[in-house]
């Protein structure tokens, strides 16, 4: 009998055949659904819900949450991308266990100790998320799903995150490196 540690993980998918199949799966989505692929609007539609249930006359007189019921009268539960988000993490989750990558693993370079990766972790999610929301979506709808379908949008926020990314991965690089 094998035990746990003597159980090898599978190695990684060929990065180019993984976009290639995500490619298609973008492509499936936008010919099935009519829209693309995304995450940020799964989070606004749970914190929407959850601000309707713990302070309903705050969202009856706050135009942001009006205007998100007017545009989605089945309530934000009904929303495509709370279905999609919930799919990415139960599709993940077997994923890695077919694998043999589940676990809990806190990756960091030899200078980071656990709370500074953990706190520079929900800071930069932070980030992006408020950034996702100002940009009128995440990386995965507004970058991909927006280039797509030649979104100049979509081209920007590509060029602004990979751009962005190489100028900070400068100062950040030492954190990473022995």
């Amino acid at each position: 009998m094998k035990t746990t540690e003597s159980i090898k993980p599978k190695p990684y998918m060929n990065p180019y055949l993984a976009g290639f199949l995500l490619g298609l799966v973008l492509l499936a989505t936008i010919y099935i659904t009519g829209r693309g692929l995304g995450a940020s609007g799964a989070f606004k539609s749970v914190v929407i819900a959850s601000v309707e249930t713990v302070a309903p006359k705050h969202a009856e007189n706050t135009a942001y949450y009006t205007d998100f019921k007017a545009e989605n009268p089945e309530g934000p539960w009904k929303n495509f991308l709370v279905f999609e988000v919930f799919g990415v993490l139960v599709g993940a989750f077997f994923s890695g266990v077919l694998a043999n990558r589940t676990g809990l693993k806190l990756e960091k370079g030899p200078r980071v100790t656990n709370g500074v990766r953990i706190a520079g972790a929900i800071l930069g999610g932070a980030l992006f998320g408020y950034g996702s929301q100002l940009g009128r979506g995440c990386t995965s709808g507004s970058a991909l799903s927006g280039m797509a379908v030649l979104s100049l949008g979509g081209i920007l926020t590509m060029l602004a995150i990979f751009g962005g990314a190489y100028a900070l991965a400068y100062f950040f690089r030492k954190l990473w490196l022995k």
